[in-house]
């Protein structure tokens, strides 16, 4: 965003005698370009240009004293001499003095300078960098050396220009994406100190604290930093406002300095499934289907949030893909069910909307052979029949086949064992028909089977599955089996007919604060990691992906390092085998 032009009096019916203006080098109009240096002002690069009021059809430009203002109207800059249209305006160019005059009046302008620097002492460029979220505790509750060193990620505000201008407090606001107001610091103080860069000795400054912009409401509240932090979302603005207005503004992304180099914004794309309870049941969350739609969107959206601290975010509330849904009727056919052995000989039988369907198996066909053959007896009795292997589990023989039966629109159909015989009389070869039944809670899978889940988890899965696999699937379920369990996730894997799917309970989105669920499961397939940071090191309960945490305080999970950002982005971004995260550039190109 731009870098405000603000009058102190600018309630005023005509034109002040004396202006202060700040120099306008952010970027309202998002080109990358400051936008006091565009040669055709019009749309957002004129949102903080001051409008002059009073001026008749009379008055004229004469001169501009100086080149630390210009006057400006919608899609040009004037020129002395011209006739002036209705709506004029002045803009600050630099930091320094102007004097504008009129054929009927003059107004002596006074520019200040805002500008950014880091933690690290480094120029933040308000057009063609960003502003970035602080992943480290605050310095007075850190343990670590590291931890009492300036927050890399966190800004100090500095007002340069002639002391008597320079304000004492400032008052320091955050927006969402949209525009809307997210949070605010209001009585921020700032004190006189050296000016960071080279300037004239007639040049004074005075800067704010260090500010930090935080992921959640936990972090942004604690006492020992309340007042040098607020909430910011990546894709949206931090702005600094004097006397009332706004003086500057700059983007949120993610890390500045990385092995990357500096992350921008990433979209990944999420397909959200609450399931009821069973077939127009109750739902897990929320009370009803819109309090489970309201509750699942702002599940993404503290998703979102702790994930910027990597410049990743999973799109606006209108665009959310979320839906309530009924667990789909039994239309999955396992063959090999969980062993995976071979056939000796025998029969399958299945009943399929009424039609009885039967398939004879041969001595040593694989669960394979069996699953193509099942899928073309379907096939014949018009019924379509799409094949998904599964990954083979650490106890399987062979790797098991899935036959997913469904009607001529695409819609599962309801299949059941036949009333005259079992699934399979086949001794070796299993046929396990997969139902979905949450009244006893969705079975898991352990860690001898996490590579396909359990037959259960794959009839939920599979039913909803895209087709798409660039888009990660979740489903919230009212409660898991036998576990203390409140979710989990499969990641990508050689082989895998399940990948890219988290799992929650509605234990896991009430957990809050206490474990992020909901963020945590996204970085075991963002960092394509199925174990956790301290599983073979030390306990880091601050870390977003610890093990066993559950914190609802500032010292709990919620934090994402530099390196995990990297490897986010090397497993899943752009450039990956299988991207789950596109560029979402915060400016035009």
């Amino acid at each position: 965003m731009t870098v405000a032009a603000i009058a102190l009096d600018a309630r005023a019916e005509v034109p002040p005698a004396k202006l202060t203006l700040v120099a306008d080098l952010d970027d309202d109009d998002a080109n990358g370009v400051a936008d006091a240096l565009s040669t055709k002002p019009s749309g957002a690069v004129l949102e903080d240009v001051h409008w002059l009021k009073g001026l008749t059809a009379r008055t004229r430009l004469v001169r501009i004293e100086g080149n630390a203002v210009r006057a400006v109207a919608d899609g040009k800059v004037l020129t002395p001499r011209g006739p002036l249209p209705a709506r004029v305006g002045l803009q600050g160019l630099e930091r320094g003095t102007a004097r504008v005059v009129f054929s009927d009046r003059q107004i002596d302008v006074s520019v200040l300078e805002l500008y950014a620097v880091d933690g690290r002492g480094e120029r933040v460029d308000l057009a063609r960098s960003h502003a970035s979220l602080s992943r480290v505790l605050p310095g007075s509750l850190g343990t670590s050396e590291g931890a009492k060193k300036p927050d890399p990620d966190a800004l100090h505000w500095y007002i340069a220009g002639p002391e008597s201008d320079l304000p004492g407090r400032v008052r320091i606001r955050s927006r969402r994406p949209s525009g809307e107001p997210l949070d605010v610091l209001d009585d921020v103080p700032t004190s006189a100190v050296p000016c960071a860069f080279s300037t004239p000795s007639t040049v004074k400054c005075r800067r704010t604290p260090l500010i930090r912009a935080t992921a959640d409401v936990i972090d942004r509240s604690h006492p020992s930093s309340s007042g040098r932090s607020l909430r910011a979302e990546v894709g949206g603005t931090l702005e600094v406002q004097l006397n009332g207005g706004k003086a500057a503004a700059v983007r949120v992304g993610g890390p500045r300095k990385t092995r990357l180099g500096a992350l921008d914004r990433y979209r990944g794309r999420l397909r959200v499934r609450v399931v009821r309870l069973s077939a127009g049941g109750s739902v897990p969350i929320g009370g009803d289907t819109q309090g489970a739609l309201a509750l699942a969107r702002e599940e993404i959206r503290t998703a979102s949030a702790l994930w910027g601290q990597c410049g990743i975010h999973f799109g606006m509330s209108r665009d959310l893909d979320v839906q309530v849904v009924d667990p789909p009727p039994a239309h999955l056919l396992a063959v090999g069910c969980e062993q995976g052995l071979p056939a000796t000989g025998g029969e399958l039988a299945i009943r399929v909307l009424g039609r009885e369907l039967r398939l004879r198996t041969r001595a040593g066909q694989t669960p394979t052979e069996v699953a193509n053959a099942l899928a073309e007896m379907l096939r014949h009795a018009r019924f379509r029949a799409e094949l998904s292997p599964n990954a083979r589990t650490s106890p399987g023989a062979q790797r098991t086949v899935d036959v997913l039966v469904k009607n001529a629109d695409g819609t599962p159909a309801a299949v059941e064992a036949s009333v005259r015989a079992e699934l399979s009389n086949d001794p070796t070869l299993r046929l396990c028909l997969g139902e979905v039944d949450l009244s006893d809670g969705l079975t898991h899978f352990t860690d001898f089977d996490a590579v396909a889940g359990t037959i259960e988890e794959r009839s939920l899965i599979k039913a909803f599955d895209d087709g798409d696999p660039g888009t990660i699937e979740v489903f919230i379920v009212p409660s898991f089996a036998r576990s203390g369990r409140i979710g989990e996730s499969f990641i990508y894997s050689e082989g895998a007919g399940v990948r890219n799917v988290v799992i929650l309970d509605r234990a896991g989105v009430r957990a809050g604060a206490r474990s992020y669920a909901l963020a945590h499961e996204l970085g075991h397939i963002l960092l394509d990691m199925p174990d956790h940071p301290d599983d073979f090191g030390v306990d880091q309960p601050e870390s977003l992906m610890d093990a066993d945490a559950a914190d609802p305080t500032i010292f709990g999970p919620r934090r994402l390092s530099v390196s995990e950002c990297e490897r986010a982005i090397v497993q899943s971004g752009p450039g990956a085998p299988m991207p789950l995260l596109q560029d979402w550039p915060l400016r035009n190109k």
